[in-house]
């Protein structure tokens, strides 16, 4: 029996751990196999405080959700029943759909990202409106100073924390020998801080060498600031449209 042929192409995984399973599935679509490097976990916080933190945060006639994670880790806490009258939104598609599943009718914006979200209609009149903020500690840091500066009072609820891990020496290893074309998909800037100083120098060599494609125009501003050359852009951060501008970029050096 024959050892099975390797992918002809790889993509890197940021994602925290247990989380890659939506890539990868993307990934063997498009042939490419998939190396994850997942800096931390996500651990769901459980204690009166969150408890309370997040009852306010859900009674506000405007809920702002960043993750589907937060999603998870609410509805863990409490009913996401939704006020007379309010309006839910999340950063993108992945969060909203995760809400319709738990019953929350909610809103994303066509650009995937903090811009795209503060750019919505319901965030533009919002002075002394109360907002409730369902995220993890330093969970998308543009949003809350913006909201605050338009006017309105956050309630930010952190329902999770990304607990830091030591990238594992086999996948360490694995990438510093990777011989085949490789495209880092980019959807956390703080991922991507956390993992580039647990790379020995063989394995940073070979990361940087890898294209990038990146969520949103931030992240590539983010990536050719960490020393990547080649830098693209997605559509946004599902896996279907990560996976569509990877296969576009690395067609060309795949044997």
């Amino acid at each position: 029996m024959g050892h099975p042929t390797p992918p002809a192409w790889y993509v890197i995984s940021l994602r925290p751990q247990g989380g890659h399973d939506a890539l990868r599935r993307a990934a063997r679509r498009h042939g490419a196999g998939l190396l994850a490097l997942s800096p931390w976990r996500i651990q769901p916080c459980d204690d009166a405080a969150t408890r309370q933190a997040l009852e306010k945060a859900l009674a506000c006639p405007v809920v702002v959700v960043t993750s589907p994670a937060a999603v998870s880790a609410a509805q863990a806490l409490a009913s996401l029943q939704v006020q007379r009258g309010s309006t839910w939104l999340a950063v993108g598609a992945g969060t909203a759909a995760a809400l319709r599943r738990a019953g929350v009718p909610a809103s994303s914006p066509r650009r995937m990202d903090s811009e795209g979200l503060l750019a919505m209609p319901a965030l533009q009149d919002i002075r002394g409106i109360d907002i409730g903020f369902i995220t993890a500690p330093d969970g998308r840091n543009l949003l809350v100073p913006t909201l605050q500066a338009r006017g309105a009072q956050v309630h930010r609820a952190e329902v999770y924390r990304r607990e830091p891990l030591a990238l594992p020496p086999r996948a360490l290893d694995t990438l510093a020998s990777l011989d085949r074309p490789a495209c880092l998909l980019l959807s956390s800037a703080g991922a991507l801080e956390q993992v580039l100083p647990q790379l020995p120098p063989a394995a940073a060599a070979r990361f940087l060498t890898a294209s990038v494609v990146a969520a949103s125009a931030r992240l590539v501003g983010v990536a050719r600031a960490a020393g990547f050359s080649e830098v693209v852009q997605a559509d946004g951060p599902r896996p279907a449209q990560l996976m569509k501008s990877a296969s576009t970029v690395m067609a060309p050096r795949i044997r």
